[in-house]
């Protein structure tokens, strides 16, 4: 684009150049009617990504044109989980007000940064793995490290030597590393360059800052609770990612309700030749068997995930390995017991992810509904789980809460079968609200609305032949 400086951009594109300037290493879509639109060289990146069509579009007065290409706003849902697995930085951009009610340029604003870190779509997430954004801090005495999954609210923290760090990052797997400007040398000497990365502040990673975000955060006065005091290093990397939460406008994340510390020393510790060796996750041949392809015969996705945790992080104490295999022993002896956990499962579905997009404001009514399905699932695992005559069994039915008033109140107010969209109307039931009632009444049923009162005028005025008119002008 040129920056000749008799140019003069129409209003829109200084709107558009205006909140570029505040993500400019994002692909911005921007909305204009019922269209997504790139522009300029976002536009020539999308297009080969998306594999859409890139046109030109009238920039300023002078003849001047830009790049441009675009897609209908509903399809968002497809083009964007393409953008980010290509490893792109995504900023929203949306119409706050409805341009029908101004005449001038229609107010816009960035709604969502989306990153590969940072999502809850469920088109880009892979429901057999966590999608962990990670944040590394090279302290004086150690390196801190912290990951966060937002689609399920897990946040986790350590700290210790780089290769020790290598080893979570690599067992992590985590979609995008946040570390301090200036500092890709020192990351990449010791990490490598496979990472999806991004560079913060050097403000950001100081402990006081840190430390103030996570108290903020988790609204207490210190952090001994968490087991994490300590973790100076591990504080810092933490506070980062709270910082980065700020910066892509995640700020509804109220389902982020602890910090827990990495307990290494419960752990073998795996690198990345060993799990790579022992094809652990992934089979060195095309085309061949992973262990965990071979073992994983979990129902929920949140049992794929905890298996694929649990392979990489094996255990080393003798008492929890046998709890663990005591579990394994009284379902291959209980088979009663194994089938019926097994049939209640399957409609517990991906509970955690639904809960944490409860928190931040992005369920389907369906979703929501499904959230029904699995509180009501639970209660038979729980009566079987209090029942076992096994310990880790019994501990695992008291912690399973079947939250009964959240399941009552989806029952009476949400429809069983809503759209997957609340805007399309339909989801709250029949009798829970009369207003609602009232104006359903109306907007489905308007011609026997119109004879009503019809009728009534008719036999308050005393003139049967009363009838209603219409016309373009006055209306009815």
């Amino acid at each position: 684009m040129s920056n000749d400086k008799n140019i003069v951009l129409t209003p829109m594109m200084k709107q558009f150049l205006d909140l570029k300037a505040k993500h400019p290493d994002a692909v911005m879509l921007f909305r204009c009617g019922d269209f997504y639109e790139t522009y300029s060289t976002d536009a020539v990146v999308a297009s080969e990504i998306l594999g859409i069509t890139l046109t030109k579009r009238n920039n300023g007065k002078a003849g001047q044109t830009i790049e441009m290409a675009g897609f209908p706003h509903h399809a968002l849902d497809t083009y964007l989980p393409k953008l980010i697995r290509a490893g792109k930085r995504v900023a929203i951009c949306d119409q706050l007000e409805d341009p029908k009610l101004t005449k001038k340029l229609v107010k816009r604003g960035i709604t969502e940064l989306v990153t590969p870190g940072v999502s809850i779509n469920d088109n880009i997430l892979n429901y057999k793995e966590n999608n962990f954004l990670a944040a590394v801090h090279f302290g004086k005495g150690a390196c801190g490290v912290a990951f966060l999954d937002i689609s399920t609210g897990e946040f986790l923290t350590s700290e210790g030597t780089t290769d020790y760090v290598d080893k979570l990052l690599n067992n992590f797997a985590p979609k995008e590393v946040l570390f301090e400007r200036g500092k890709r040398l020192m990351f990449e000497g010791n990490f490598g360059s496979k990472f999806f990365t991004y560079e913060l502040d050097d403000w950001v990673f100081t402990e006081s800052t840190a430390r103030e975000k996570l108290l903020k955060h988790f609204e207490v006065k210190n952090l001994k609770g968490f087991g994490v005091e300590h973790l100076k290093n591990g504080i810092i990397a933490a506070g980062a990612i709270l910082q980065y939460l700020i910066l892509t406008q995640h700020t509804q994340i109220g389902h982020i309700t602890s910090l827990a510390r990495i307990e290494e020393e419960k752990y073998v510790r795996l690198d990345k030749f060993t799990v790579r060796s022992l094809e652990l996750t992934g089979s060195m041949n095309d085309g061949g068997s992973s262990l965990l392809g071979v073992i994983d015969r979990t129902i929920s996705p949140m049992g794929a995930r905890l298996m694929r945790r649990w392979l990489l992080f094996p255990l080393k104490d003798l008492k929890p390995i046998n709890d663990r295999l005591d579990v394994v022993d009284y379902f291959f002896r209980h088979p009663d017991f194994r089938q019926l956990i097994e049939e209640q499962l399957h409609p517990v579905g991906d509970m955690e992810r639904i809960l944490s997009k409860v928190a931040v404001g992005r369920v389907s009514p369906r979703e929501v509904v499904a959230l029904k399905g699995a509180l009501q699932a639970l209660e038979p695992i729980k009566m079987a789980c209090l029942e076992a005559d096994n310990a880790s069994l019994n501990r695992i039915g008291e912690q399973l809460n079947l939250c009964q008033s959240v399941r009552d109140r989806i029952e009476h107010e949400i429809n069983n079968d809503p759209p997957l969209l609340v805007n399309k109307g339909g989801v709250i039931r029949s009798g829970f609200n009369d207003e609602l009632d009232e104006l359903r009444r109306i907007a489905y049923s308007g011609k026997d609305y119109l004879l009503q009162i019809q009728q009534r005028e008719s036999e308050q005025t005393g003139i049967p032949s009363l009838k209603i008119g219409y016309n373009n002008v006055f209306g009815y």
